[in-house]
């Protein structure tokens, strides 16, 4: 069984339709499906296990969400990662990542603390397997604690929202080995900071996080990673 077929049990309560969505979705947004990959309506089906028709509804879907297109003559193909997609997302992200570390500040509690430095360890520990998308659910899981403490359900709501338009840059990012003993560290003076409640050193932190994962990426995009 590959990874899609794998992914699709995740949503085993849904509708068809909406199951292949999802399941292609997520191949996407973890890069089991590769930027530029056509994407075969037969192939797909056969890897699914399901008839072509859902499969052209979850196409179609994703479309409308810019993570396929369709080129003339060429069909459908999994929509590149570009300057502008990258820049939007994180220009977001770092408004609402600023707002919700400041609120942690204040709110975080010395449970979550605790918490928050076992996930810092979690993450460090997963940077010995080699493992992208682990590494990538353990950098989500630090980052959730944090939007958990702020105890507003609206901004953790917004900030859910754009965790899967992240994904692709996140694991982007980790393939760098200095990026990741980088993120180690962050992650550790973050704990200590907002144990602190030392709102405005948290924030610049964070902001220098998101703009180096952004001049990485950007780097990447262009093909010069020095």
């Amino acid at each position: 069984m590959d990874k899609l077929s794998q992914m699709m049990t995740e949503y085993q309560d849904m509708p068809l339709r909406d199951v292949v969505f999802h399941t292609l979705r997520k191949g996407i947004l973890r890069g089991d499906l590769k930027p530029d990959e056509r994407l075969m309506e037969i192939r797909l089906a056969d890897r699914l296990g399901v008839s072509r028709t859902p499969i052209r509804e979850a196409i179609r879907m994703l479309q409308l969400e810019g993570l396929v297109i369709n080129i003339p003559r060429k069909g459908a193909h999994v929509a590149k990662i570009t300057e502008k997609d990258l820049k939007d997302v994180l220009e977001v992200r770092t408004g609402l990542e600023d707002l919700s570390v400041r609120l942690a500040c204040e709110r975080i509690t010395p449970e979550q603390i605790a918490l928050l430095r076992e996930a810092a360890n979690q993450f460090e520990a997963a940077t010995v397997t080699e493992q992208l998308i682990e590494l990538a659910e353990a950098d989500e899981s630090f980052h959730a604690l944090i939007y958990e403490a702020t105890r507003n359900d609206r901004l953790v709501q917004m900030l859910n929202n754009i965790k899967d338009q992240m994904y692709r840059y996140r694991v982007e990012y980790l393939k760098d080995v200095e990026s990741r003993e980088l993120l180690i560290e962050e992650h550790k003076s973050l704990c200590d900071l907002l144990e602190k409640r030392d709102a405005d050193a948290a924030a610049r932190l964070m902001y220098q996080h998101i703009q180096r994962q952004e001049e990485y990426i950007l780097h990447t995009l262009s093909g010069d990673k020095s």
